[in-house]
C-alpha cells in the first residue's frame, strides 16, 4: 500500500479503543487505508515523515485525521496545535474523540482547530454508527485538500 491510498490515520493510545474502531471503520474502509497510531509522538512523525516513518512523504497528508484528546506523550491538543502551524498539514481535516462532557474540553478542541468532535462510546452500534458517518463526510462527501494522499 502506498502512502498515497491511506485515507485515515487513527490516533489512539487505548489499544482496545483502538481495535474497536479500526473494526468499525472496517465497515465502509478498506483496512488497508487505514493506519494508526499508538501516541501523539508517533502521529506527529507519521504525518512529517520522521522518525520511524522517514519512508512516508510528508507532501501528501490523509484525508482525516481522527485524534483521540487525552493521548500519552504528546496531548491531542497539542497534536492539533503542532498540525494547525504547519502548511503541510494546517488543512488536513481533523476529527476529535473525546469521552468528556466538559464544555471547556470540547471548546479547546475547536479553538486549536479541530473541524468536529465526536463523543467517543463504548455501545459498538453507536460507535460504528458514529464511524460511518465521520467516513461518509470527511472522506467521500467532503471535498478533499490539495495535499491529500487520495
Amino acid at each position: 500500500m502506498k502512502a498515497a491510498d491511506i485515507a485515515i490515520l487513527l490516533v489512539e493510545d487505548n489499544p482496545d479503543h483502538r481495535e474497536l474502531i479500526v473494526m468499525a471503520l472496517r465497515e465502509v474502509c478498506d483496512e488497508s487505508r487505514i493506519v494508526t497510531a499508538a501516541d501523539g509522538s508517533d502521529a506527529l512523525d507519521y504525518l512529517f515523515g520522521r522518525g520511524v516513518h522517514k519512508d512516508v512523504d510528508a507532501r501528501k497528508q490523509p484525508r482525516l485525521v481522527i485524534l483521540d484528546l487525552k493521548l500519552t506523550k504528546v496531548h491531542g491538543l497539542d497534536v492539533l496545535k503542532e498540525m494547525r502551524a504547519s502548511p503541510i498539514t494546517q488543512w488536513t481535516p481533523v476529527v476529535m474523540l473525546s469521552a468528556s462532557t466538559e464544555k471547556a474540553e470540547l471548546d479547546a478542541c475547536y479553538e486549536a482547530g479541530a473541524n468536529s468532535v465526536v463523543r467517543k462510546t463504548l455501545d459498538f452500534e453507536d460507535l460504528k454508527r458514529k464511524m460511518r458517518q465521520v467516513y461518509g463526510f470527511w472522506v467521500m462527501v467532503n471535498e478533499a485538500n490539495r495535499n491529500s494522499r487520495v
